[in-house]
């Protein structure tokens, strides 16, 4: 009871200062500004890392479609290791550990794609693994029959169909790194959160700053949710159309 009640005596007592990120007045505008800039910032980094993360995806879950024993244990190995470890920790490792474990020193931004790219694509792999695998084997003795080799019936039969299957689960994903992406504010980067929590330091206005960022994320994920719905629709009437 004595905690409620601090907490509420706390947050009654709170001056709020909407000022500082409203755009009536010089200053709120080039703060608002300043905050929306991220936003291109933030989709860069996350469209160039879905994009390396689901090339990587594809071909590690090819591996484990593999008759070779050794590519099938690559992509277990692989799996297992990338969905194991936290981003944050994985995002520190690369920009700090490898300039001294290996000597590669990577910019904020390339150390920001990369281990995007690695931690979701261990989730990409199973992904386009279980699409592929739904697919029923007789498109697979289609293809052969008419003549087309084992690649050309996956990139022309197989992997079509998987896509249309798996689209969702590639939405959610964008839809994680987009989150995720938040995360390399503490190495530097210019997205959103990390030109709120400059803001923050320069106006003290922590809640009223911080609303605008979740605002803004919530924009964006609205707007991506809603141009996958339209890609699935278009694609599934594409399909029922052949």
């Amino acid at each position: 009871m004595l905690l409620l009640a601090g907490c509420t005596g706390s947050g009654s007592s709170y001056t709020w200062g909407w000022h500082v990120v409203l755009p009536f007045d010089q200053r709120g505008w080039n703060n608002l500004a300043f905050l929306t800039a991220g936003v291109w910032a933030t989709l860069l980094i996350s469209v160039v890392a879905i994009v390396a993360a689901v090339a990587v995806g594809l071909l590690v879950g090819l591996c484990a479609l593999s008759k070779r024993r050794a590519l099938r244990g690559f992509n277990r190995v692989y799996v297992e290791t990338f969905r194991s470890i936290p981003l944050l920790v994985l995002l520190l490792w690369v920009y700090y550990g490898l300039p001294v474990v290996a000597g590669i020193q990577f910019g904020v931004f390339a150390a920001g794609v990369l281990s995007l790219a690695l931690s979701d694509s261990a989730f990409e792999a199973e992904i386009f693994r279980a699409g592929i695998q739904s697919v029923p084997k007789g498109q697979w003795e289609a293809g052969k029959s008419i003549g087309l080799t084992p690649w050309q019936v996956m990139r022309f039969v197989v992997l079509p169909q998987a896509i249309r299957r798996i689209l969702p689960a590639l939405g959610n994903q964008f839809v994680y790194v987009l989150k995720m992406s938040s995360l390399i504010s503490v190495i530097g980067y210019q997205e959103l959160t990390r030109r709120a929590n400059e803001l923050t330091l320069v106006e003290y206005r922590p809640l009223e700053i911080y609303t605008v960022l979740v605002l803004e994320y919530l924009v964006l994920i609205l707007i991506v949710s809603w141009l996958v719905r339209r890609l699935e629709k278009r694609m599934g009437a594409g399909e029922r159309g052949h």
